[in-house]
């Protein structure tokens, strides 16, 4: 009888089948309405995440407490969250308007809610991909919290480490570490931890704050702490997620309020009917390549073309963004700021009003009515879907008459992860690939990798996958993406939701124009395949200036229809 071999799988294919799992149990999970991370429901989960063994977890699967990757965590995490033991994740339920203040983490965009010593609530307003992002980052928190209790619980009955006994009376001070003490401390919790002293030392301050500047130290007390009770005396930490949520979740609420706005504004000034160019961006370059130039320009003659763009994006340049952001509000720019909980704020543009000759598009050529321009603030995940699919809808207008939006361009333009290149480096996409599903989305991009040579900036072409979280990626997946045939040049968590939005409004509902233009441009955050360089390893600072004026500039250019390259 012939033997047959068995088969063995490839770590990107184990890897696949992980997220594969994280993405259905999260899903169940929610649909059950609660769980505990570090009980039998959360086992699921634990095993995919260090199965999976993404690269911004670093050193997950070891002993020794992952710090690059806690300080990713916390950074997305309310401040707060570590000493809580009841997590509930809500919809907009009216906490808004209730004594609580809203904290809100310094890189994610959501409102949570001390509620008293025991819980944080977490809104949720912004789709499933919000709700994947915190469940596994709590998972990873979790998880590194009971390597803190491995390392400091002697025995069952609850005898601790002596460096544990020291940690918690530092803690239990509430003041400010001269030196010496400080030192102190970290040599105990270098020890309770598994890292060197001088590994501390180095990420301490990044932890802190102005009014908590050694809450490194209190992070990693109240996780532990959590952790030993769990095991001690049995009070496990719970995730609920409330009626309301569960109810609201997937019906484009926030979203189809957001569009409503926008819709409003656009009719009330006289706009819904002009040619309508829709940039997704960030709130400052779009303002700063229409406005920047006639406000400034003449301090930067003979300066770097770029200069003036690197000092507006500097931290201590309000006086100067305050100046522009002024010019342009009296230029006809219309600031939406976001009430609907979408975290997503809107800049419209009537370049009507503008004075193109003092611009950097004085050779603009319009052969019908000049357009508006709508800038929307980054989306997130699928969220992407919900706002576009519900901007693209015509404008219901009270007497059941409808308004078609002239939607004649959408433009895609952010920071991605990169495959082949380093940061600062721009990706043209020609499609956006679906992790986890292979749903594949091709479009005929009007911008070109060649219209970026020659810049100092390397330039790469081909598809993008869109991933369901930046924080689920490892190397061995992103290597399978980049040198298979799919020959993916990057990651990014919208595109496709983008794409399917526009590929729906314009190919079968016929809501806009089904020759619409697309755009999309990404300049790169990260390199993941990279040791040392994923998310985790700090910010960009002025590297992603260039390249993010120079994807907006090539948009702009586009559509004033100037041929020209600058």
């Amino acid at each position: 009888m012939k033997q047959t071999k068995p088969i063995s799988r490839s770590r990107a294919q184990i890897s696949s089948a992980a997220i594969e799992r994280l993405y259905i149990t999260m899903r169940h999970l929610f649909n059950r309405g609660f769980y505990k991370p570090m009980g039998v429901s959360g086992e699921t989960l634990r095993e995919a995440l260090l199965q999976l063994q993404p690269e911004i977890y670093g050193s997950i699967n070891e002993e020794k407490v992952e710090l690059n990757g806690l300080l990713y965590v916390i950074e997305r995490l309310p401040i707060g969250i570590e000493e809580c033991r009841y997590i509930n994740l809500t919809s907009d339920e009216g906490y808004s308007n209730s004594h609580f203040k809203a904290i809100v983490p310094p890189k994610r965009r959501r409102n949570c809610y001390r509620i008293d010593e025991e819980q944080m609530n977490v809104e949720i307003t912004r789709g499933r991909s919000d709700i994947y992002d915190i469940l596994t980052h709590l998972t990873f928190i979790f998880i590194e919290s009971h390597k803190i209790k491995d390392r400091v619980l002697m025995d069952e009955d609850g005898a601790v480490s002596r460096d544990w006994e020291k940690l918690e009376l530092v803690v239990q001070l509430k003041k400010k570490l001269p030196l010496v003490e400080r030192e102190k401390a970290i040599s105990h919790v270098a020890n309770v931890l598994g890292r060197s002293f001088a590994e501390i030392q180095n990420i301490y301050d990044d932890f802190g704050t102005t009014e908590q500047p050694d809450r490194f130290l209190h992070i990693i007390y109240w996780l532990g702490k959590l952790a030993i009770e769990e095991v001690v005396v049995n009070h496990k930490r719970t995730i609920t997620f409330s009626p309301i949520l569960r109810e609201r979740l997937g019906h484009h609420i926030y979203g189809d309020i957001w569009a409503t706005n926008i819709k409003e504004v656009l009719y009330k000034n006289g706009l819904i009917e002009r040619p309508i160019h829709i940039i997704s961006a960030n709130m400052h370059s779009v303002m700063n390549s229409l406005f920047a130039e006639p406000v400034l320009g003449s301090k930067y003659k003979t300066s770097s073309f770029f200069q003036v763009f690197e000092d507006l994006s500097k931290s201590n340049s309000n006086d100067i963004r305050n100046k522009v952001q002024d010019y342009a509000s009296k230029q006809g720019m219309l600031f939406i700021p976001d009430t609907s909980g979408t975290n997503i704020d809107v800049q419209i543009f009537d370049t009507a009003k503008l004075d193109f000759d003092k611009t950097l598009f004085s050779k603009a050529n319009f052969t019908k009515e000049k357009p508006v321009i709508i800038v929307m603030d980054y989306a997130f995940g699928e969220q992407a879907y919900e706002t576009i699919d519900e901007l693209l809808k015509p404008y219901k207008l009270e007497k059941k008459s409808s308004i078609f939006l002239n939607v004649e361009s959408v433009s895609i333009m952010g920071k991605a992860g990169i495959l082949e290149g380093g940061k600062g480096d721009i990706m043209i996409p020609c499609a956006h690939v679906n992790e986890g599903t292979a749903d594949n989305y091709p479009f005929e991009n009007e911008l070109s990798k060649e219209m970026f040579e020659g810049n100092g900036i390397a330039v790469y072409s081909g598809p993008m996958i869109t991933v369901l979280g930046t924080s689920l990626q490892n190397r061995d997946l992103l290597k399978f993406f980049h040198e298979s045939t799919w020959q993916a040049i990057g990651l990014e968590m919208e595109g496709a939701y983008y794409q399917k939005a526009i590929q729906s409004a314009s190919k079968i509902r016929k809501s806009i124009n089904p020759n619409v233009k697309v755009r999309y441009a990404y300049y790169a955050s990260d390199n993941p395949l990279e040791t040392g360089s994923t998310l985790a390893s700090g910010g960009l600072g002025t590297t992603g200036v260039k390249p993010t004026y120079l994807i907006t500039i090539k948009i702009l250019e586009q559509i004033f229809n100037i041929t020209n390259n600058v």
